[in-house]
């Protein structure tokens, strides 16, 4: 059984088939099949405009009209070492919040939907990670990403090993593409229907590498994106800034807007660590006080996630999970006596990064949907907060009142008012902002936002939502040290 519809960050199962991808929203469709470094082997494993066929052949473009694009990816006959296709659109012209809403569905044979997804927020992106295809327990999976680029493909590529993009004349939407080879490739292909059958995926030779068709790759510099001065709170995007054993290997983050309103704590640029497996982690420089630690776990296993204090005794555990996967954002203290030291149990790659507290997720009236843990901010004055939790196992919500705590360096009294199991919907009271809301578990998806914020109730209907989701990282080199990953909820208790 497949789920067709994905929030962004979710996942699911797709048969290892020869799978038709559309590309909608009037984008260009591009793929590219990445090595289990997160990186391509060689300019060959780009499949645009300019080299539309996989030397393989199991990844093509199959042309397009009215305006979806094709892709073909023949899953059984990827590359061993290959780990993962990434499903790329790209304006032709323009913005995405220009062009139209993009969204990714891929069909199987028999024109079943296996898998599809839709971004529900667009900016001034110019190229998206749409959605990648990954290996998973023998088989594959899929994965709705909803990653944008401003710099446009060519940065998107340059994160994934890219020398220099082929390029060719812009073939646009409705022209069917030509194989190397000169055979002709599968004509256009009208957007499915419900009920209708996608036709099957045309029989084209393997196709020869014509390698005197590609430019000479030249190597793209790692570069960091320029900081924000700490003294601009409301322009600090959460960019990753590796540490030096990570910089080879650039992380790719969403900016995260800074709440004007928000003045607890001080705002610096975040911290990024990455690794794979245990590891003891240590942040040094940052300021004392409190601080959002997002964690990302690549594979299946047990995760957890402990600080140190200056005698290097565990404290309070953050997370204790076996979930795969896994992804949450922690809230925990830097202390005032020496640098954040966090023990880190797990098995597989993983991505750590600290934020200040002011760059935690805002809770508005319109619905905020996430998966795992969260940290969330309240500002407005009182206010009702609601939450539809879909998880099958424990769903535990404290609430720091902020109003009169003057030390910066600290956090206030933390109040329980959520502790059920399984699937609700609830709605608790809140008192005058500022208040910190943490989701300590959720093992599952929610949606959460303030009722009685001025608006009427019918302005935010239970099926609009505003998506965030962690956007995806590249796992390290084996050889790297400094690691992070996911799991299943298990107990765990802060005191």
């Amino acid at each position: 059984m497949y789920v067709s519809d994905l929030v962004k960050g979710a996942n699911s199962f797709v048969p290892t088939v020869s799978l038709r991808i559309a590309v909608r929203g009037e984008l260009r469709a591009t793929a590219l099949l990445l090595a289990g470094d997160g990186r391509v082997r060689g300019d060959q494993d780009v499949v645009t405009d300019g080299a539309p066929s996989h030397p393989s052949g199991a990844v093509r473009l199959a042309g397009g009209a009215d305006g979806t694009t094709w892709l073909e990816a023949g899953l059984g006959e990827v590359e061993a070492d290959v780990e993962r296709v990434l499903v790329v659109g790209s304006t032709r012209g323009g913005t995405v919040r220009e062009t139209g809403v993009p969204s990714v569905e891929a069909y199987a044979p028999d024109g079943t939907s296996v898998a599809r997804y839709e971004m529900t927020e667009v900016g001034d992106e110019t190229a998206l990670v749409l959605a990648e295809l990954y290996r998973r327990a023998g088989g594959w999976k899929f994965r709705a990403v909803g990653q944008g680029y401003t710099g446009g493909l060519q940065a998107l590529a340059a994160d994934h090993g890219v020398g220099v993009m082929p390029v060719a004349g812009a073939a646009p939407v409705g022209v069917a593409f030509a194989s190397p080879t000169g055979a002709p490739a599968a004509a256009p292909i009208p957007t499915p229907v419900p009920g209708a059958q996608v036709p099957a995926p045309a029989q084209v030779p393997t196709p020869v590498p014509a390698p005197a068709q590609l430019p000479t790759p030249v190597p793209a510099p790692a570069q960091l994106p320029t900081p924000v001065p700490a003294q601009a709170p409301a322009q600090v995007p959460t960019v990753a800034v590796p540490s030096p054993a990570a910089a080879a290997a650039p992380l790719p983050q969403q900016p995260q807007p800074v709440p004007r309103d928000w003045v607890f704590g001080p705002v610096f640029e975040p911290r990024t660590l990455t690794g794979r497996d245990n590891d003891v982690l240590q942040m040094d420089g940052l300021p004392p006080g409190p601080v959002v630690v997002e964690l990302l776990v690549r594979g299946e296993g047990w995760t957890c996630l402990t600080p140190l204090n200056r005698r290097n005794k565990e404290g309070d555990v953050l997370v204790n999970s076996t979930e795969d996967d896994f992804q949450g954002r922690l809230l925990t203290t830097v202390p005032q006596d020496g640098p954040l030291r966090l023990r880190l149990q797990a098995e597989g790659p993983w991505q750590v990064t600290v934020l200040p507290l002011a760059a935690a997720h805002r809770l508005t009236g319109e619905w905020l949907e996430w998966r795992g843990p969260d940290v969330l901010l309240h500002t407005a004055g009182p206010s009702d907060f609601a939450i539809r939790y879909k998880g099958d196992d424990n769903l535990i919500a404290h609430r720091y009142e902020l109003e009169g705590h003057t030390d910066h360096a600290t956090l206030p009294r933390r109040e329980n008012f959520i502790n059920e199991i399984g699937a609700r919907r609830e709605t608790h009271p809140l008192p005058e902002g500022p208040v910190i809301v943490e989701l300590e578990m959720a093992d599952g998806p929610w949606r959460a936002r303030l009722k009685g914020v001025g608006q009427p109730e019918d302005t935010a209907p239970e099926d609009s939502a505003t998506v965030q989701a962690f956007a995806p990282f590249t796992a390290p080199d084996p050889e790297r040290t400094n690691t992070v990953r996911k799991s299943r909820w298990g107990w765990r208790g802060r005191g």
